[in-house]
């Protein structure tokens, strides 16, 4: 098994079984000791956003806001460069504990050793 997971999800209330996805998986991955790195890209970035995840529904779904909170707490959060450029959000807008990074800094990550990307 990878020891470092890199998830990119790029889906937010548009597709909310596959935002459910890319989180469930963070924090389970969390939750047994791997170290995550979940990116939020495209309309997830809206996540970044104090209360945003908590207007998140999706039946029979973990609650985003638990899913999110349990990755601040051990893993990383980041929230794309270009994507909080195009949303007007900035660094003092986030949650804290996200941080606010580019590709390069995501291609580093996801080519890493012993490092596994997961796309959403």
């Amino acid at each position: 098994m990878a020891k470092k997971l890199v998830i990119k999800v790029t889906a937010g209330a548009d597709a909310p079984e596959r935002c459910s996805q890319a989180f469930t998986v963070a924090a389970v991955a969390v939750a047994s000791g791997v170290d995550v790195s979940l990116w939020l890209t495209g309309e997830s970035a809206w996540f970044a956003l104090p209360g945003r995840a908590a207007e998140f529904e999706l039946p029979h779904a973990a609650p985003l806001p638990e899913l999110l909170d349990s990755v601040l707490a051990t893993g990383r959060v980041t929230l794309c460069t270009q994507c909080a450029a195009r949303r007007d959000i900035t660094e003092k807008d986030v949650i804290e504990g996200v941080r606010i990074a580019g590709a390069q800094v995501f291609v580093q990550e996801a080519l890493g050793d012993e490092t596994q990307a997961l796309v959403y």
